[in-house]
């Protein structure tokens, strides 16, 4: 899972990036201006954002705001030394999805990310679906017209990814920092994702669904046009 810290002390970002890595196995990518870290939310996806609202450029407050406004809907955790009740109120309202006071546990830390991440990709709901393609988050299984789709783990994993983001553009990118921070497996490639879809193509035409190719920006699985089936 790919999380963006929003610290500008350096100490505890590096100890952050540290731990969160070894205890987690995140990815995690450091920005330490607000601003900075605005404009690469506007170009890169991200599962999980981790902000402190002291921070230059644009302050936190602002950043959250803006992003909420532009209905980003990244799970939003704020880390911060201001722990009154009425910063806590104002920061959720504002559309925080959890509060975090320092000093903190990293244990903590890691648990609500995890939490949040999972709400956010809908594992409170048991199944996904697009066309007559289905997800069971739970069990990991696809199903075409009820009937299970044998799919390798590898070929489970991108599938998964497309379906959560059905009918969104995905780029190869996001796709391979995903993987690579899920297994850790530094052998997969580019390449790789383009034969994995080449054979999720191939399974899939029994569906009503497909993956097609935005070129310059990545794949999409959508249904098929009625006229098309």
């Amino acid at each position: 899972m790919r999380i963006l810290l929003i610290e500008d002390e350096p100490d505890l970002a590096q100890w952050l990036m540290r731990s969160l890595r070894n205890q987690a196995g995140f990815t995690i990518e450091w920005s330490n201006d607000g601003l900075v870290a605005y404009k690469r939310l506007q170009v890169e996806e991200f599962d999980a954002i981790i902000l402190d609202l002291g921070i230059p450029g644009m302050d936190g407050n602002t950043l959250l705001c803006r992003l909420r406004a532009e209905d980003d809907r990244t799970p939003i955790l704020i880390l911060t030394a201001r722990d009154s009740l009425a910063d806590r109120v104002d920061t959720l309202e504002s559309g925080a999805d959890d509060f975090l006071p320092k000093p903190f546990m990293i244990e903590e830390l890691v648990a609500r990310l995890n939490a949040l991440i999972r709400r956010s990709r809908g594992r409170d709901k048991p199944r996904l679906s697009c066309g007559d393609l289905s997800y069971d988050v739970g069990k990991h299984q696809f199903l075409v017209k009820q009937q299970m789709l044998q799919v390798t783990p590898r070929e489970s994993e991108v599938l998964a990814i497309l379906i959560r983001k059905s009918e969104e553009p995905v780029n190869k990118k996001f796709i391979l920092e995903r993987l690579l921070a899920h297994d850790n497996d530094e052998e997969i490639g580019i390449e790789s994702i383009e034969v994995i879809i080449h054979r999720l193509r191939k399974k899939l035409q029994p569906s009503t669904v497909q993956i097609t190719t935005l070129r310059g920006i990545g794949y999409c699985l959508e249904p098929i046009p009625d006229d098309e089936i």
